[in-house]
């Protein structure tokens, strides 16, 4: 009778854990838009960009590299630095459209893909000594930007996925343990090579990272709906568990673009629970156009359930 009652307990025991884990299923559809800004010194300002209340908007500065910048760049083993356009997007400006609208985050982008026409390379001399000098020149970014979060966005690799992840993880979990930053992401692209070592990080760090900015716009040009959410479903399947946001670019990179169907192939996902957000690569690139797919994007995730 006692092992009948233990294996009762047992079962219900699972059952409580199977309902209530914070692991157990992503969370559904969301209204969260997110935009990289300031890589292409266009003079794009925050305040340029329309901000719908409703929604949850993250700026992500474009971008903080780990180069000394000079006419000849070279890696800097994890010591950042601002290569935005820190005269338009500097930390009185950050302070200023923060306070005048409550619902906006700013976060900024790591590596990003070139330097002065050059490939970004991640290059740690160590995995300890790369790790220590990110710890501390991220932070003293964080704190004088009056940063949120960070991006990883790493495109080209020196190193094996297992040092990138160990690098960006051991970066990843100080950062969240000591409350420097209140989100991650990480930013890849269907690449065999830019993907393992994504994954790699993904394996083992995955719940410290928040969203997951998948660069669907890196897919060809001519992009079809059914395409799309095929490469939607294949990426979180690979990012499993993880808050998978679509995208789209204003630049001329490929993927399925709003005039051919990205927000009907947002309103499938949204209808089955998938919808984890929004973002466009950029605001520099949307200038001209003066951000109507920014303030489309935005429309469309306020006005969804």
């Amino acid at each position: 009778m006692a092992s009948s009652k233990l294996i009762v307990s047992l079962i219900f025991l699972r059952v409580l854990f199977n309902v209530y884990s914070p692991i157990q299923a992503v969370p559904a559809n969301s209204k969260l838009f997110r935009e990289y800004i300031g890589a292409e010194f266009k003079n794009v300002t925050f305040s340029d960009v329309p901000i719908n209340s409703n929604v949850d908007f993250h700026f992500i500065l474009s971008f903080a590299i780990d180069y000394i910048n000079s006419s000849s760049p070279s890696p800097a083993d994890g010591q950042f630095s601002a290569f935005w356009d820190t005269q338009n997007l500097s930390p009185t400006q950050i302070s200023s459209i923060k306070a005048k609208n409550p619902n906006v985050k700013v976060a900024m982008s790591l590596a990003g893909d070139t330097i002065n026409g050059q490939f970004v390379y991640f290059s740690p001399a160590s995995i300890s000594s790369w790790v220590r000098n990110a710890i501390s020149s991220i932070t003293q970014l964080v704190k004088e930007y009056n940063l949120d979060g960070i991006d990883i966005d790493y495109e080209h690799f020196n190193a094996d996925p297992y040092t990138f992840a160990e690098c960006i993880g051991r970066l990843l979990f100080y950062l969240k343990q000591n409350n420097i930053v209140s989100f991650t992401s990480v930013a890849p692209y269907e690449d065999d090579i830019v993907q393992s070592h994504y994954l790699a990080l993904w394996s083992k760090y995955g719940h410290l990272i928040d969203y997951v900015n998948f660069q669907f716009y890196a897919y060809d040009k001519g992009t079809t709906i059914h395409q799309f959410t095929q490469y939607f479903e294949t990426q979180s399947s690979n990012y499993k568990g993880g808050k998978v946001l679509v995208s789209f670019g204003t630049d001329g990179s490929g993927g399925l673009k709003p005039d051919h169907g990205f927000f009907k192939a947002c309103s499938m996902l949204r209808s089955q629970g998938k919808l984890h957000g929004i973002f466009i690569w950029s605001a520099d690139d949307s200038k001209d156009a003066r951000f109507c797919y920014e303030k489309q994007s935005q429309d469309f995730l306020a006005c969804g359930k």
